[in-house]
């Protein structure tokens, strides 16, 4: 049993890994492409991935004809929403700075579930949010100079943070219907085709005329695999076996790893202030999940990354 034990928190640590080197896999992948490229090609392959594996499996079911606008609704939510903040975000700010920001979506939930489904919000969901968003200013200020991170940037970035709660409100309906293979191939392969006319729009020119980067691609190919398909997979056998509360824990490891990866990859500067930030962060996030309880039907948002 402790065997078992393990290899489900093993799991839920494996999804915060590969979620947290996406933000360094987006830095790698604009080197050579800009953001909506990445992010339909991404898409793109993890669409084609998800459908083939759900088939075989036996995951996959037909969408009601009734179901096919709040399917739709849910994919301009996440990922197209949610993507257009975070990916065009960390053209702007460092993958440090845009994970502490994305880190802060576990708070935004039970807020969602007190005003759509009159859920008690609990003083620690207060309390966290206080504290969560004093470390994101440790983060993004500097005290002698002030803001040192781009308005912009942090203004996308919570761009995505948001988008997570018209997610939240409509995934709610959906799970009690359709399972998660089912509705994580049809949300990448729905946020593609929204992706389509904005990319033909703004960087189908460009991106065909930019030459193959084998390690950009590489990049974009390991967001895929990786980041929206092993990371979705893992979390939720995690969730199966040690519950929504015990995995979401783990979503507060994400803003360290970034830290880390970006200062041994990217060059990222870490400061003594950042670290304290990230500190503060995890504290908020750990004291506003201490009391939270679980939906009725015991569904919360996937996290996309």
């Amino acid at each position: 049993m402790k065997n078992k034990r393990l290899q489900y928190y093993g799991a839920a640590l494996l999804s915060m890994f590969f979620w947290s080197f996406s933000f360094v896999w987006f830095k790698v992948a604009y080197e050579a492409y800009e953001p909506m490229t990445v992010v339909l090609i991404r898409l793109t392959l993890a669409a084609a991935i998800m459908f083939m594996v759900a088939k075989a499996i036996g995951k996959l079911q037909t969408v009601k004809k009734s179901d096919i606008g709040w399917m739709v609704l849910l994919s301009f939510f996440e990922p197209f929403l949610y993507f257009m903040g975070e990916s065009f975000g960390l053209k702007y700010v460092s993958s440090t700075v845009a994970a502490v920001i994305v880190a802060t979506i576990p708070l935004f939930t039970p807020f969602a579930a007190w005003y759509f489904f009159k859920e008690k919000l609990s003083g620690a969901n207060l309390a966290g949010l206080v504290i969560s968003f004093a470390g994101v200013s440790l983060v993004v200020f500097d005290l002698s100079t002030g803001l040192t991170a781009s308005p912009l940037g942090i203004g996308l970035e919570f761009i995505a943070v948001l988008s997570t709660i018209g997610y939240a409100v409509i995934l709610k309906k959906m799970v009690a219907t359709y399972n998660g293979y089912t509705i994580i191939s049809y949300q990448n392969l729905i946020g593609a085709i929204m992706f389509l006319p904005f990319w033909g729009i703004f960087e189908a020119k460009n991106a065909l005329a930019t030459p193959f980067s084998p390690v950009a691609f590489s990049a974009i190919v390991k967001l895929a695999v990786f980041a929206s398909i092993l990371g979705f997979i893992f979390f939720t056998y995690s969730i199966r076996h040690i519950g929504i509360n015990k995995s979401n824990m783990f979503i507060n490891l994400i803003p360290v790893f970034v830290a880390f990866f970006s200062f041994f990859i990217l060059g990222d500067e870490i400061t003594v202030q950042k670290m304290l930030g990230i500190t503060v962060v995890i504290t908020g996030l750990f004291l506003a999940q201490l009391k939270r309880k679980k939906r009725t039907d015991g569904s919360y948002p996937l996290l996309q990354t």
